[in-house]
């Protein structure tokens, strides 16, 4: 059993989160070039006398329809004049996203250093990325792209050997769109299971590899959903839900019953043998795993209310137990998760009692908490991941949201601190008990992703794979600041720009955050994000409350129904950044994906003076009916929903959708894409048809939808890079700036 994170983590194909790996609970993003002579020493962009971009057009945005449509809650009507636009499908919709883009794009078009940010980010991103390597038998399986590959290919390489491709995925379709969304090597090595994402859908397909003949198995199991795969001798676990009816193609409806079946190789998907349903629970996710050697099946439940999950076990070595489920953990307001087994005994990371999580030794022949032992206690520190992995324990975590990485014996007795390179995030340390090394990637804000080999015995690390980057990252400096919040509460902020950079109040500011679902928004290398950097642009990253930084206390005082303290955290960050002469209002924006593009919506309808520009991304920004759509009641832990009173009334307080009102919004430019099944696009037509109207100011308020896309995991290089080209041109463009680009 691979490690785990906490389930609201593992479940990011789940949540309203940005992207991770799943499966188990919630899994996260222009201008006239200059010559290079012309740039400041400070990399502070031109703002040279004289030299001023051309002032656009007034926008003229599509009409959209009105209606008197209203909803009623506990007697308040609630007024939804845009309801139409959530039929995805329907043609009246389609010519709307047609006619909306068709102004973003002509707006994007007059910008007249765009293709300047889009020949720049291609030529940083062109170059080699790897993936953190897997030891499978006697050979070693890792990712890579190349450069510009739209997504990146799985290898196997035998000892010192040219490494050989195992999975094209550039192949699976035509323009790329396309992804491996999850792979599984069978216990023997034999058989690879892996997952597919068509154009960014949360809805997979899977397939089945031989590994030693390289030829695919005839079935494809389909309709899988929030699901990893777990092997067992012949066969695997995973999880799915009934196909859709007929007429419907699974992008918006709710999604419910989610069943665990067992698949047996080369037979078809109408075999399957179900293992676990509740009938009587439609909500909530079944997830059934197995420990490496197989003795163990954990069987994770959540019910789509509380934010947590029950926990039980088999012990199939036991005849009394075998078909048996023994609950560990009854409760469904923690999470908790099997993370192997010493002997007779299942090694469980937990939060219950412990909202920093520790890891607690279970005799399942005894699963009364009296008879409990820790094996890795609570500590001041977050415990971010646990991994078992050659005969020991490799622990991650968290000082002030970085990674400090331990390591200790099965039994807990700690052995060394892991020695990294920098402050940073560290991710990886996965594999098999009989390990004797294994891989981790090393990442900051201006560190590009490093691939390490680490030696479990001698505690050393060696650097497996370094990339090489088109940025200086010595040209640049991370600070960490902690500033109050409204009612005073310390938030902490990573600070990063240029060396040299005056603070004088006008240096373009993106000050992006999360503010959610327990994730924690640790330090990582963004190649888009250094284009702003080498431009002079500050980047400004606070770990705001609601998020994993300091275990589950931090994240409770960010939700339902505190979920105000996060754009209060959010506001102040802006100030901060303001008043220590970073930048000003004219000089600022905004951003957040997902949770975070709720965080941004409910920011700008609350404080529309505070930034000059607003990034609202794959936002949830319906709070009363966010729940109707796909897998969004799984939301409910951390939002509340408008089907109880109070929670209404909280939600209805910072709903963007339902706070807009005529004001002078700052320049937004929402993005969405057309496959995100996750937050469905509607969340973003609404919110832009509502906004066009209210907005009483000149600032462009314009909506940009993906085609071929989805939330965000998988998308295409190619996709990628034209977004971050017009993100950047949108920013400097409103923020009346000329980049000084390479």
């Amino acid at each position: 059993m691979k490690a785990v994170l906490p389930l609201a983590v593992l479940l990011a194909a789940a949540s309203a989160c940005r992207a991770t790996t799943p499966p188990a609970r919630n899994t996260l993003p222009n201008h006239q070039a200059l010559t290079e002579a012309t740039m400041p020493e400070t990399g502070e962009p031109s703002r040279r006398a004289g030299l001023e971009l051309p002032t656009p057009p007034p926008v003229k945005y599509p009409a959209t329809r009105k209606t008197d449509f209203t909803d009623t809650y506990f007697g308040t009507k609630v007024a939804d004049p845009y309801r139409w636009l959530e039929a995805l499908d329907a043609p009246e919709t389609k010519a709307w996203v047609t006619a909306e883009n068709e102004v973003t794009f002509g707006y994007l078009k007059q910008i007249p250093f765009r293709d300047k940010i889009r020949e720049r980010l291609t030529k940083i991103w062109n170059y080699e990325r790897f993936g953190v390597p897997e030891q499978v038998g006697s050979e070693l399986v890792f990712s890579k792209n190349d450069g510009l590959q739209n997504q990146a290919v799985l290898y196997r390489q035998r000892g010192a050997e040219e490494p050989q491709i195992l999975l094209d995925p550039n192949k699976f379709s035509a323009d790329g769109t396309t992804a491996l969304a999850g792979t599984e090597f069978s216990n023997d090595h034999r058989y690879l299971a892996y997952a597919t994402s068509g154009g960014g859908s949360d809805w997979h397909k899977v397939r089945i590899l031989d590994v030693a003949t390289s030829k695919l198995l005839p079935e494809t199991l389909e309709w899988v959903k929030v699901s990893g795969t777990s092997w067992t001798k012949n066969g695997f676990y995973y999880g799915r839900y009934d196909a859709p009816k007929a007429g419907q193609n699974g992008l918006s409806g709710k999604n419910e019953f989610h069943k665990v079946y067992f698949h047996k190789l080369n037979t078809p998907q109408s075999a399957d043998q179900l293992v676990y349903e509740n009938a009587k629970m439609p909500l909530g996710f079944r997830f059934v795993n197995a420990t490496e050697d197989e003795r163990f099946l954990a069987l994770t439940l959540t019910d789509g209310k509380a934010d947590g999950n029950q926990l039980l076990v088999r012990d199939l070595a036991d005849p009394k137990q075998a078909k048996t489920w023994t609950t560990l953990i009854s409760s469904y307001e923690f999470n908790s998760n099997i993370i192997g087994n010493v002997g007779g005994e299942v090694l469980v990371y937990t939060n219950y009692k412990a909202p920093n999580y520790r890891v607690v030794r279970i005799d399942p022949k005894k699963p009364a908490e009296a008879n409990w032992h820790d094996v890795l206690p609570e500590s001041k520190n977050k415990l971010e991941s646990v991994t078992q992995v050659g005969g020991r324990l490799v622990a991650d975590y968290l000082n002030d949201a970085s990674s400090q990485v331990k390591v200790y014996s099965e039994l807990g007795k700690f052995e060394h601190d892991v020695k990294l390179p920098a402050i940073g995030t560290a991710s990886g340390f996965g594999g098999r008990r009989d390990a004797k090394s294994v891989y981790y990637a090393f990442t900051s804000f201006t560190y590009p992703t490093t691939i390490y080999k680490y030696d479990l015995a001698t505690n050393t690390s060696t650097v497996f794979r370094a990339p090489k980057v088109d940025v200086n990252p010595a040209d640049y400096v991370t600070t960490q600041v902690f500033y109050p919040s409204k009612d005073g509460t310390k938030i902490p902020m990573f600070i990063i720009h240029k060396k040299g950079v005056e603070l004088n109040g006008k240096n373009p500011t993106y000050l992006y955050a999360y503010g959610g679902f327990n994730i924690s928004l640790t330090p990582g290398f963004s190649v888009a994000r250094m284009l702003w950097l080498e431009n002079g642009g500050v980047l400004a990253i606070p770990n705001l409350r609601g998020g994993g930084e300091y275990g589950e206390s931090w994240h409770k005082a960010g939700m339902t129904p505190n979920k105000q303290n996060v754009f209060d955290d959010f506001i102040a960050a802006a100030e901060y950044l303001k008043t220590n002469k970073y930048t000003d209002y004219d000089h600022l924006a905004i951003a957040g994906g997902s949770n975070g593009g709720l965080l941004v919506g409910a920011t700008m309808t609350q404080r529309p003076d505070l930034c000059k520009v607003a990034l609202p991304a794959v936002g949830v920004m319906d709070m009363l009916r966010y729940q109707t759509f796909t897998i969004g009641w799984n939301w409910a832990p951390e939002y509340g929903t408008s089907a109880d009173q109070k929670q209404f009334e909280n939600l209805r307080k910072f709903s963007p959708l339902h706070n807009l009102a005529p004001a002078v919004y700052p320049a937004t430019m929402i993005t969405t894409a057309d496959h995100d099944d996750r937050v469905v696009p509607a969340h973003s037509f609404k919110f832009a048809a509502a906004l066009q109207a209210a907005n009483t100011g000149p600032n462009p308020t314009l909506i940009r939808v993906d085609v071929n896309a989805g939330h965000g995991a998988g998308k295409s290089t190619k996709l990628q890079i034209d977004e971050w080209a017009d993100v950047w041109s949108f920013c400097y463009a409103n923020m009346g700036v000329t980049p000084e680009v390479k």
